[in-house]
């Protein structure tokens, strides 16, 4: 059991410290079964997530062996098999898995149980996945914090008294802890980029269009989109590879499949030229010590011979940021629509959700349409940084993980936060772009908390941060050399 290994095996068991590409390899060649990998990652779900309460709706061990026992009875048939047969894994409580609690953290939906799969998950139980349960998200996704009054908070999987981020949050955690091999997640403010950067884990934020998703509006597009997570970079193109690819039944997807992301991910990087972006001019104030580990990270490109320069985008980033605001809340707050008649549901919503639909309502077609026409400036000014430079790079978060008891950070190095997700707008930013963005484990605080960095291309040119991203990990793998603490007090 020693191909691949992506940690101390003294840390954990030696089947869930393997890379996904390597327990795939091991699963097809028979050097370990599906009821083994099921069996050691049931296990260590047993050991770490009561204190995490990264997974939640896990499902009966003996219905979940039993499909473990299946997939080896096919594997042993001889049948076809998908590049994830046998994994064990735990879906983002934003998406139906069939049979599953649905219930997006809310009040509202906590006896929900989705009757099919999403498009999603669908991709995923075709490549050979067995469901084990959800991962915590905040209630509707809102906030990059994991915590909602049906299943609690999730803790930071480097220090419990902290905030594992979010939206992602569970999925975060759920890696770090290597309670799952893969995890699925999302990002609209950051739920890919946040949370991965706290846990020390990768997260992929994508172009719209390349990772199909189900939307009531599928004519409309989001700046919400899907992406993976996982331990290295490698294994974040691998869940990729099943992720993306275009389907049907979302129209705006792009064309073609994701096999080419399951491939090399080699490339002559010398003489690159990266724009550091930083905190913007400081529009984006940014806690001491986030911006002195995220320089220190940057000598890993330069190692690589890349060439690294501050960079800023010529545009008002407060034009920026209130364009921001008013193209959320008319995005999100069609969801909340059909509670806001109803006094009883209404009284369950939480603030961050009243506050998105309250935005929208004071919006009218004329200010979305000048939000829209803002949103394409920046991101035509974003864009115009890429004819000098090949990537842009910035923080994954503003401040280190906080403590899990804060409701949101209301204050960063002297400024008031003046709505709940000001404190994300370093990512919300990039997010406005329309650009890929790959968080990166970046290093950590003197405290020990982890902060990340975002690897941030052209659209549509994901490959491009796959490939800066593997050379930039090799360089100094934190993934390796610093695991959470709590995987070395249960070894």
């Amino acid at each position: 059991m020693s191909d691949e290994p992506d940690g101390d095996s003294a840390e954990a068991s030696d089947i869930v410290s393997m890379t996904a590409r390597g327990l795939a390899k091991a699963i097809r060649a028979r050097k370990v079964s599906s009821l083994e990998v099921m069996t050691a990652h049931l296990d260590q779900i047993d050991r770490l997530n009561p204190a995490a309460n990264a997974v939640v709706a896990l499902q009966d061990r003996d219905g979940l062996l039993s499909q473990a026992r299946d997939r080896d009875a096919q594997l042993a048939r001889g049948g076809p098999i998908g590049p994830l047969h046998g994994f064990p894994h735990a879906m983002k409580d934003l998406q139906p898995v069939k049979g599953i609690r649905f219930t997006r953290g809310s009040p509202i939906f906590k006896d929900l149980v989705a009757p099919a799969d999403g498009l999603t998950a669908e991709r995923l139980r075709a490549a050979g996945v067995i469901f084990i349960g959800k991962t915590n998200t905040p209630e509707f996704g809102l906030g990059s914090h994991t915590v909602n009054p049906v299943y609690g908070p999730t803790h930071n999987s480097h220090d419990p008294s902290r905030s594992a981020g979010g939206s992602s949050g569970g999925a975060a955690v759920a890696l770090a802890l290597r309670m799952v091999p893969l995890a699925d997640g999302s990002d609209y403010g950051g739920s890919l980029r946040n949370p991965a950067g706290w846990n020390n884990v990768c997260g992929f934020r994508t172009s719209f269009g390349r990772v199909p998703v189900d939307a009531p509006n599928a004519w409309q597009p989001s700046m919400g989109v899907q992406g993976p997570m996982a331990r290295n970079v490698a294994d974040l193109a691998l869940l990729l590879s099943v992720q993306a690819g275009y389907d049907p039944r979302a129209p705006l997807s792009l064309e073609g499949d994701g096999a080419g992301f399951a491939g090399p991910l080699d490339a002559e990087l010398k003489g690159k030229r990266i724009g550091w972006l930083g905190d913007f001019g400081g529009a984006t104030p940014c806690e001491a010590g986030v911006l002195d580990v995220c320089r220190a990270a940057l000598k890993r490109f330069e190692a690589l011979g890349c060439v690294v320069e501050a960079a800023m985008p010529d545009f008002d980033v407060e034009r920026a940021w209130q364009a921001f605001i008013r193209l959320r809340a008319w995005q999100q707050a069609g969801q909340f629509l059909p509670f806001d008649h109803d006094p009883a549901q209404r009284a369950l919503l939480n603030a961050q959700s009243i506050y998105e639909l309250e935005t929208a309502l004071r919006l009218s077609a004329v200010d979305i349409i000048a939000a829209s026409t803002v949103r394409t400036q920046w991101s035509q000014a974003v864009q115009g940084l890429f004819s000098t430079y090949d990537y842009l790079i910035a923080p994954t978060a503003q401040l280190f993980p906080f403590a899990i008891a804060t409701r949101w950070p209301t204050e960063i190095a002297g400024v008031a936060m003046r709505t709940y997700h000001e404190w994300m707008k370093g990512v919300c930013l990039v997010t406005m772009a329309g650009c890929p963005a790959l968080a990166m484990p970046a290093g950590f605080s003197p405290q020990g908390l982890p902060m990340g960095l975002q690897i941030i291309a052209p659209v549509h040119q994901e490959m491009a941060c796959l490939q800066l991203g593997a050379a930039y990990e090799a360089v100094e793998p934190l993934w390796r050399t610093r695991p959470p603490p709590g995987l070395r007090r249960t070894a």
